[in-house]
């Protein structure tokens, strides 16, 4: 069954709420906001697939919350739609110069409003299909870089917004190199390849996400997990590699492919950044193989710096 896309209402009055979301809950989600802040903070956190913005407000406006969403990487590709008493050609000249891709007056014709909600998602969908083919990484098949960075940002703003726990895994396969050179670098494809496969395969969970990094690394992104819950995954995908049985006989560590592990939980991302995460679960993984691979490594964004512990895997 396909997903429905989500449409995120702002407007301080609540009977206007009320009236949009029974005009559209029945073919889309619909959540909503009643000021400019909770607006930018859930554009960020939920990624909506369209905003219905009213134009007057308390506090911010609707012509600023506009400029904001599209001034931020994380929200700028998010179609806005004003939905205003305001019916002056200047008022809709400068909402559509802030950004809104269109402007409805009020009071609303229900079908109109649907009409054009409906053609303005089914541009925002084969927009969203050609940005997910761009995110997809050629060799693996499973997201690359430039996702996960997008999903990073994302859940790290979901998290400062709920307070739940946030961890990332890195993930990298053990002297893949002498891999390279004694298998070929086809083989090494097909190594990556079934790696890959190993690890989407496993993280599929709502909320969880897993790509290639680069090179021989990957990453996994765990929402609203602590450190117990990132250990119970870091350890199944480290079985899950061995599992695979490919050989490895170059290997020091074992004569089939393994992987190392750092991995970095933050219980509350406030007075942290999203860059300390990779770099706290970068060192976790360089520990990890300087304590001879094949193992995990972790530590808790909080004390980082101060303390870590190892736990190690036998497989």
């Amino acid at each position: 069954m396909e997903q429905r896309q989500t449409i995120l209402i702002i407007d301080d009055t609540p009977i206007n709420i009320r009236v949009l979301s029974e005009l559209l809950s029945d073919e889309y989600k619909v959540i909503f906001a009643t000021n400019g802040q909770d607006c930018l903070a859930m554009a960020r956190s939920e990624r909506p697939d369209l905003i219905l913005l009213d134009v007057m407000m308390p506090g911010m406006d609707g012509y600023e919350v506009c400029r904001r969403l599209k001034a931020e990487a994380t929200t700028r590709d998010i179609p806005v739609i004003f939905v205003t008493a305001l019916v002056s050609e200047a008022d809709e000249a400068r909402g559509l110069k802030a950004g809104a891709i269109d402007y409805i007056t009020k009071p609303i014709s229900p079908i109109i409003v649907k009409m054009r909600i409906r053609n303005h998602l089914e541009l925002k969908r084969h927009r969203d299909l050609l940005a997910d083919m761009a995110a997809i990484d050629g060799l693996t098949g499973i997201p690359n870089r430039r996702r996960f960075d997008e999903v990073l940002h994302m859940e790290w703003h979901r998290a400062q917004r709920t307070g739940k726990p946030l961890s990332l895994l890195m993930i990298d396969i053990d002297h893949f190199k002498r891999y390279n050179d004694s298998y070929g670098h086809l083989q090494g494809d097909d190594c990556l390849r079934d790696v890959a496969r190993a690890f989407a395969e496993l993280v599929h969970r709502g909320g969880d996400f897993v790509a290639r990094y680069g090179g021989e690394e990957f990453v996994c992104v765990l929402a609203e997990t602590d450190a117990q819950g990132a250990q119970i995954v870091a350890e199944r995908l480290l079985a899950a590699v061995s599992d695979l049985n490919i050989p490895h006989e170059t290997s020091p560590v074992a004569p089939r492919v393994t992987v190392s592990i750092g991995y970095c939980t933050a219980s509350s991302v406030s007075g942290h950044s999203w860059e300390q995460l990779i770099d706290c679960a970068d060192r976790n993984l360089y520990r990890a193989k300087q304590a001879g691979r094949n193992r995990v490594h972790i530590c808790n964004l909080e004390n980082c710096t101060l303390s870590c512990y190892e736990t190690e895997q036998t497989v």
